[in-house]
Formats: structure tokens, sequence, C-alpha cells
């Protein structure tokens, strides 16, 4: 999608700090990060959230899965949340689907 950011950064028309990228997903560190480890990892195909991923990519969310995966591993031993947000009012702010990698510091949550 043209008007997309995301699309945009998978196409190479914005710049974005890659830390792994595979031939159907792109993992970058965020620009306003809230933890020390703060990276997406989205589809280079797009799709508006989660639930559409499971339904119509859904051996790219398992990959998206494996890079999140990789990344924690080479950033924080291997421990990670993954957090996606659904809809304004749960957060998403981009409606291409992504999963917030992140770790370190207080995200706000005892579990």
């Amino acid at each position: 999608m043209s008007d997309c950011i995301f699309c945009t950064i998978v196409a190479g028309g914005i710049p974005a700090d890659v830390v792994v990228e595979t031939d159907n997903v792109v993992a970058f560190r965020d620009i306003a990060p809230k933890a020390p480890l703060h990276v997406l990892v989205a589809p280079k195909t797009h799709v508006p959230n989660v639930a559409a991923a499971a339904r119509e990519i859904p051996e790219i969310l398992a990959e998206m899965a494996i890079v999140a995966q990789q990344v924690a591993d080479a950033e924080s031993g291997g421990e990670f949340r993954w957090i996606f947000n659904t809809g304004p009012s749960a957060g998403q702010t981009v409606f291409h689907v992504h999963g917030h990698v992140m770790n370190g510091g207080s995200l706000g949550w005892s579990e």
C-alpha cells in the first residue's frame, strides 16, 4: 500500500535500523523505544493486524515468531515479550501488522 509507512520501509523508501531481514519478514528498531530492547517485526506482505495475518499469511506469522526469537537471542539472552496492538483503542497506530519485541526496563506489567 502506497500510504503505509511499513510498506515504504519494506520497499526501501524510508531508512530503518534493520536488525534481521528474510525474504518475508523485516525486523527493525522502533524509532521511539519504550524499553531497552524494542524491535518491530513485520511481514513484507501488507495485512492490517495479527488476526488477519493468522488467516491470510499463517506461515509468515510463524516466520515472524522465529525472527522475534532471533532478535531476542542476539540482544536479550533469548527472553522477550512479543506484543501486538490491534485497533486504535489498543494503541495500534500503523495498520500493517507488527509485533513489538521488547525486554528490559519496566513495561508496567507484573506478568
